[in-house]
């Protein structure tokens, strides 16, 4: 399939490059020209403008943007419902909110045009593990792009099936990383959540390990003090704990490099996937007090700093490439 690449940064250049690895054509587009050479050289075909985007796509066009949420995409969304023509499919494969894509997938409707919306995670990792996929839409028309779904999920790879799986009901997809959610917006939805219960776990792994450093703190009984080698009980539960996990390899990848994490200020952005987490919950008068702790702790990162706050730092940057706040 040949389908347009809006937005090459750390995602979009990578799942742009995976789908080509899938034998899919691209047509590249970044504001940054670098960026455009690059994937070029790589085999895409390279565009200097969302025109010429459009220009060089075949009916149906495909248009897949990766870009920031909020201003960037709205722009870019809007510039490419000018220029598409029936039939067209707009996919927004970022971070935006689901209550966004219900506005847009009714404007494009309008048009005759389709709208998906793809929650996407994978960090820097995608490229070669693949992407988890939530997607947003109207059957037909993912339908129509499942080969390029299939290309970017993991695959069923070496998880053992989950017993009990098998009613009709479910999506047999889910078990290579990527499942259709319901209409538009519910893609992003779902990814929205997942990113709030990302903020729980790692708060939680950071608390913990906060603990275990200050143990050794001087205003504790001298033999109640312990040295813990915060490297190795990282490393340790790894291998066979109940609480091992990705994020927990990350951390052990973190600590490992250097105990103290001193690269890192521990001062914490958040996304707005977390916040708009919090907001689904108090609409829907669910209590969520781990996910809504976890989004405040990072508020009071900026202006108290722990040890655990660098962890936090540490994670975000090992799966996503996520620097920290401007100091």
């Amino acid at each position: 399939m040949r389908l347009a690449m809006i937005g090459l940064g750390r995602m979009g250049a990578n799942i742009a490059r995976r789908l080509m690895r899938g034998g899919h054509e691209i047509v590249a587009f970044d504001r940054n020209a670098p960026a455009v050479a690059e994937l070029a050289g790589e085999g895409a075909t390279a565009a200097a403008s969302l025109e010429e985007v459009a220009d060089k796509l075949e009916s149906p066009r495909i248009f897949w943007v990766m870009l920031p949420a909020g201003p960037p995409t709205e722009s870019t969304i809007a510039t490419l419902m000018a220029l598409a023509a029936p039939g067209d499919i707009i996919i927004d494969g970022g971070n935006s909110f689901y209550k966004d894509d219900i506005r847009r997938a009714k404007l494009c409707a309008m048009q005759g045009l389709h709208y998906v919306d793809v929650g996407t995670s994978g960090g820097v990792w995608g490229l070669e593990r693949g992407y988890c996929m939530m997607i947003g839409g109207d059957f037909a028309t993912l339908d129509s792009l499942d080969p390029l779904f299939e290309v970017l999920a993991p695959g069923h790879g070496t998880i053992p099936r989950t017993p009990e799986r098998g009613d009709p009901n479910e999506d047999a997809r889910a078990e290579k990383g990527y499942i259709h959610t319901g209409p538009a917006g519910s893609g992003h939805f779902v990814k929205m959540v997942h990113n709030g219960i990302e903020y729980g776990l790692m708060q939680a792994y950071a608390e913990g390990f906060d603990i275990l450093k200050g143990k050794s703190s001087d205003k504790l009984p001298e033999d109640e003090r312990f040295d813990l080698n915060l490297t190795d009980i990282a490393e340790v539960w790894r291998r066979g704990s109940v609480i091992s996990s990705w994020l927990l390899d990350l951390s052990a990848a973190a600590l490992a490099k250097d105990q103290m994490l001193e690269q890192f200020s521990g001062q914490v952005a958040d996304s707005g996937e977390g916040h708009w987490t919090i907001e689904a919950a108090m609409e829907e008068a669910v209590p969520a007090y781990v996910l809504s702790a976890a989004l405040f702790a990072r508020y009071r990162s900026r202006v108290d700093t722990t040890f655990g706050d660098k962890l936090l730092s540490a994670m975000r940057f090992g799966f996503g490439g996520h620097v920290e706040m401007p100091q």
